[in-house]
């Protein structure tokens, strides 16, 4: 039972992290790896507010959501816009974004350091007992967040104006273009919604594990070989891609240790894509041009 609660933790992260990324894979066409530093920027911009300046995390979480968003609306608005204005291809778009998280992953190791911190300021508790297992609080509520988030994001694009613009141009910008959908409208929003739900999880990731400045990058990548095992494809195949990743990095860190965790993520991901390179979808992704 205690496999199990962990298994759904993490599941729970890598659902919300990997469909935050999906929205802007979708509209962009290129891997956001730069991604990665809003997770860590929403962790340390609540530490800075709720620690070091002393305002409550209730405060700090809404400023840390809203700063990340804009900080990632700025790097849209005078990098990759700029560069995809010049028509670069997306692996030169790719290297920049991880250029870009370098750069700013040392900027937060310059203004925090390397140690590990935390902006926990309630005691460590044992959690809440079920079937011999342990959950804590913060464990239960960032099961929740993550569904919740999911399933409303899940609304927004669906239901909304604005979610069905997103989806037209990520579906066809020429096409979406010609019946007056602004593509530059479109790829803000995808940030704001993007960027606020892997803010969220950073947060929610740092009150149960602490942080330090490199923790977003291995966040993201695991996320990442869940979207690709899922096949790139619906909600529903993430989700699963997800779920069988977390699943077996627990069992293996059960069954052999905790530092095969990594190496399986990526056995499995080469195993994908040997002998299923489309992932649970099986399907090619589909492109319209005019």
């Amino acid at each position: 039972m205690q496999i199990v609660f962990n298994i759904f933790i993490t599941f729970g992260c890598y659902s919300l992290i990997g469909y935050s990324l999906f929205i802007l894979y979708s509209i962009l066409r290129f891997f956001h790896l730069a991604h990665a530093i809003s997770l860590t920027s929403g962790a340390y911009i609540t530490y800075f507010i709720a620690i070091q300046q002393g305002l409550g995390l209730w405060l700090a979480v809404p400023i840390s959501v809203v700063t990340g968003i804009l900080l990632m609306i700025v790097v849209n608005q005078w990098i990759y816009k700029p560069l995809q204005s010049r028509k670069v291809e997306s692996w030169q778009m790719l290297i920049a974004s991880l250029g870009l998280y370098v750069v700013l992953q040392n900027v937060v190791s310059m203004l925090w350091g390397d140690s590990t911190l935390s902006f926990r300021t309630w005691g460590v508790k044992v959690g809440y007992e079920f079937m011999g297992a342990y959950i804590t609080g913060v464990q239960v509520i960032t099961i929740i967040s993550c569904v919740g988030l999911s399933v409303l994001s899940r609304v927004f694009l669906e239901k909304t104006n604005i979610g069905q613009q997103i989806k037209a141009v990520s579906s066809n910008p020429e096409l979406s273009g010609i019946f007056g959908i602004s593509k530059s409208k479109a790829v803000v929003w995808s940030f704001v919604l993007g960027t606020g739900l892997v803010v969220c999880a950073g947060i929610l990731i740092a009150a149960d594990t602490d942080m330090t400045p490199t923790m977003g990058f291995n966040w993201l990548l695991y996320a990442v070989v869940a979207m690709i095992i899922g096949g790139m494809g619906r909600m529903s195949y993430l989700l699963l891609g997800s779920l069988l990743l977390a699943t077996a990095q627990h069992l293996s860190a059960y069954y052999l240790d905790s530092k095969w965790m990594n190496a399986i993520a990526y056995i499995i991901l080469i195993a994908f894509l040997y002998f299923r390179p489309y992932g649970f979808s099986g399907k090619r992704i589909k492109k319209a041009e005019i």
